[in-house]
């Protein structure tokens, strides 16, 4: 039997429950993974560092004396050629997705494989449980976190899974060479210019060191950008370098305590937000909460490109994201602060900022950003069931109160004071000349008036309700 392995965000030939049971129940595999150009980003570190983890991943393939087959162009196309080359193909395996352009994806193309009789097995790898796996006892998805995560957190989690391949199964002729080019020179000509570490190995390192270095303090520290005290994790997650089962069951087997708890508790929120968007296929152009389809977005280009490179006058915004631009990687903290005052201090439009982020991100994932934004504009679920507007001055103060954060990005702000470094328009002009800071010259007026601002949002996100009713 000649099957196919087809990989997609889980790049790894470890703990993946696909290619267990491919090297199972196989007699000759041929490892897959198709490039689609329609879901190529422009100028984004998202793209650049996904591919680089793919050529990486390739690579270690290789060196363990297999081959990863580049597909590229026309998703059905491709996979004829691919049926074209090896007649007699039968088997396809893969771990599927349960939401977004992927589930469209996967519908269509079990249908190809059927008509080309060729037998389809998808399995549920990404999260510790299924979009559809946890329901209320109406038989009905969960809308608000609590009563979901009591739960899941009942539910046992599966165990990682160990895959061993026998080289000799796996088909090394390359069959596509000429795609194996085009990915080499993608990733050539990649902007990716921050000390980006791919791979496997570096993923399980970075768990070991978050367990033993940085887990202990996670409960308290978590919040704090300047502390750095997150798992860091997320990338290896999004390009599937390591598994979810991987992850909580290195962190279940530590001993019981405040920080591992609140660590599980947020692999929670992770297939919360995924059992939201699968549930609600719209998420990423429509708001989950009708009463906020017509709010009047101002939409200020000028204002949103400020926002976007760190010029709006909040230090913390700022800082945030050039976090971001320079890094691909913004604390969570952080992201709930921009996106509250993208959406209410500025009222642009939530999507703008989600697309933003799906361009800059390096652990960009479609259920948890655009649930976090939609949370931001208060348009999505009942998880937080209430209208926040995020005073940025204020938790400024509170999480990065002596400015740690904000001079390491924002550079030009280090000679300010303490006492300014929230809100240094506060500085008199003889201050602002003795630290070298002339706002409205080296570094910008705050934007808007964050009061003014609240109470505008406010109205304006009333407005929308009160026309849906």
């Amino acid at each position: 039997m000649v099957s196919v392995m087809w990989y997609r965000r889980d790049l790894r030939l470890e703990d993946n429950i696909a290619l267990a049971k491919a090297v199972e129940e196989s007699e000759q595999l041929i490892l897959v993974f198709h490039i689609n150009p329609e879901q190529f980003l422009k100028n984004s570190i998202n793209h650049d560092a996904f591919f680089a983890s793919l050529a990486y991943f390739k690579k270690e393939i290789d060196r363990r004396g297999m081959h990863l087959q580049i597909l590229y162009g026309d998703i059905k196309k491709s996979f004829s050629d691919l049926k074209k080359k090896i007649p007699d193909w039968t088997e396809v395996y893969f771990n599927k997705d349960e939401r977004g352009f992927g589930k469209l994806r996967d519908d269509k193309m079990t249908d190809f494989f059927r008509d080309h009789e060729i037998a389809v097995h998808a399995y549920m790898d990404h999260y510790l449980h299924g979009a559809y796996e946890i329901k209320n006892n109406s038989g009905e998805l969960y809308k608000v976190f609590t009563p979901y995560y009591n739960k899941w957190i009942q539910l046992e989690k599966p165990a990682p899974i160990k895959v061993t391949i026998d080289p000799d199964k796996v088909l090394k002729k390359a069959l596509f060479k000429e795609n194996e080019e085009k990915l080499e020179k993608m990733v050539n000509d990649s902007s990716l210019t921050m000390n980006y570490l791919p791979g496997t190995e570096q993923a399980n390192k970075q768990l070991e060191f978050f367990i033993k270095e940085k887990m202990d303090k996670y409960n308290e520290a978590r919040d704090y950008p300047f502390k750095d005290n997150t798992s860091r994790l997320s990338q290896y997650l999004r390009t599937g370098e390591i598994s979810i089962r991987t992850v909580w069951s290195a962190v279940q087997k530590e001993v019981s305590s405040e920080s591992q708890i609140t660590f599980l508790k947020e692999l929670c929120w992770r297939d919360f937000y995924h059992m939201v968007y699968a549930g609600n296929p719209d998420q990423k152009t429509q708001p989950i909460k009708k009463q906020f389809s017509n709010i009047q977005w101002d939409n200020n280009v000028e204002q949103f490109e400020k926002w976007k490179y760190g010029q709006t006058g909040y230090p913390i915004v700022d800082a945030a994201m050039r976090q971001m631009n320079q890094t691909g990687w913004m604390h969570n903290r952080l992201r709930m602060i921009v996106a509250s005052f993208l959406t209410k201090d500025l009222l642009i439009d939530w999507r703008w900022g989600e697309e933003y982020f799906q361009k800059m991100l390096i652990d960009y994932d479609a259920s948890s950003n655009i649930g976090g934004w939609q949370w931001a504009a208060s348009t999505g679920t009942d998880a937080v069931p209430y209208f926040r507007i995020f005073n940025p001055t204020t938790q400024s103060e509170k999480y990065d109160p002596s400015g740690e954060f904000i001079r390491k990005y924002v550079t030009e702000l280090k000679p300010v004071k303490t006492k300014y470094i929230h809100a240094p328009e506060k500085m008199s002009r003889e201050e602002q000349v003795k630290a070298n800071v002339i706002i409205g010259d080296n570094y910008p007026h705050p934007m808007v008036n964050h009061s003014d601002a609240r109470k505008r949002a406010i109205s304006i996100f009333e407005e929308s309700k009160d026309i849906v009713k």
